[in-house]
This record gives structure tokens, sequence and C-alpha cells, in this order.
């Protein structure tokens, strides 16, 4: 499915999102604290966008390794990084959210942007991030939420199942891919229920910021 909507991902991502998803992906990375010598792993790394948006931020990451299963979000990820001259910042690999080929320890940051509720095991892919985190290491996590406040929660409920799912279809031509979206974040952990898994699976300082409304939250913690 994400193989499919590949070549208009970003198009979409920019315009059901009135452009702020560009504003989300700055603050995942601006509560990395960076220094200018970091590594960061930028898991489910689709086209990419996070983990350019890491090597772009002032201070940057030093490296990023992008790591997504769909090869055909990753080959936009590659012409992209190639367009940004980024080549020798920013590596693309084929792989596994909950089997990660990195040695242990060898990050000082991971970063997953929209992609976590995608993994069929999530606690597995938190074992995985602690395991390829140096000791101390954070994590940022941005996905979707549903509002709480009653007017907002109403509007964006009827936006969210009813016109995204509509012009997602007419854009990537693809049936079901924007009808997955809101099934999926319905499915998901709630917030309160993924600060809990986190720190189940041995890390610590996490915290749950939502973002606009809700609409997004962006969750961060530390390796214990």
């Amino acid at each position: 499915m994400f193989d499919a909507i590949a070549a208009r991902y970003d198009l979409l991502n920019h315009l059901l999102s009135a452009g702020i998803d560009r504003r989300w992906r700055k603050r995942a990375i601006e509560t990395l604290s960076l220094t200018g010598r970091e590594r960061v792993l930028d898991l489910c790394t689709g086209t990419s966008d996070l983990a350019i948006a890491a090597v772009r931020a002032q201070p940057a990451a030093a490296r990023v390794v992008g790591v997504d299963f769909a090869p055909a979000m990753l080959r936009v990820g590659q012409e992209k990084i190639g367009q940004g001259r980024l080549v020798d910042r920013i590596a693309l690999v084929r792989g596994d959210a909950t089997r990660l080929p990195l040695a242990d320890g060898v990050v000082d940051a991971v970063t997953i942007g929209f992609g976590i509720r995608n993994v069929e095991n999530a606690g597995a892919a938190c074992d995985e991030m602690r395991r390829v985190l140096a000791p101390g290491g954070r994590i940022a996590i941005l996905e979707f939420g549903i509002p709480s406040t009653p007017g907002v929660r109403t509007f964006y409920l009827w936006y969210f199942n009813h016109v995204l799912p509509l012009i997602g279809r007419v854009i990537s031509r693809h049936t079901a891919a924007y009808g997955y979206l809101p099934a999926s974040v319905g499915a998901f952990a709630s917030p309160d229920e993924f600060v809990t898994i986190l720190r189940q699976h041995g890390f610590v300082d996490v915290a749950a910021a939502r973002l606009t409304f809700g609409i997004v939250v962006l969750y961060t913690a530390r390796r214990g």
C-alpha cells in the first residue's frame, strides 16, 4: 500500500495538513537538543522528511540512518536526499522496525514520524529502539491523535473520516490507503497507553505533548 502511494505521499502530507506537518517535524527535532555530533536513527522514515529535517536543523545531526520497509518510499526519499546534496549525511536502509540492522548502542537519538502505528508489534519496536540507543539517548515520536475538545473533536472526526479519505483517493489514485489512515489511528494506543508502553520497555522521562489541538501527539523519552 505504501509503495503504491509513494509518488504522491509528500504532496498529500502537505496538502492534508495545510503545511503544518513541517512545523510538527521541526518541533520533534528540537526536543532532541542536538549539538551537531549526534548519530540519529529515523525509523519508519518513509520519504525521509524527518531525516532531512534532522540534518537541516540548527544545530543539526551529524549523521542520520533512515530505515523503512517500503522500497518505493525509500526511492523517493533517496531522490530527495540526492537533490538536497545530503548523500554524505543521510543513509537509507530497507529494514524491519522490530529487527533493526544496527548494532547495540550505536545511535544517540531515534525519531519516528507517523509510523509507529503501522508497526505490527509496537512493543518489539520499542525494544529495538532501546537496544540501538546509547545510554541516555533520546527519542522523539510523532503520531496522530484525536482531539478531546468537543467542538474541535467533532469537526476533526468529520474531516478525518470523510474529507481526508476522499481527497486521498482522488490524488493518490489508491482506493484503500487513505481509508486505512483514520482506521489505523483509531486502532492505535491512546497517548496514555503508549506512554505506558514506552515505560514498560525501558524508557524514562516519558512525556506526551499534544500539538495543534491534539491532532498530533509528540512523545519524548530517554533510554533508562
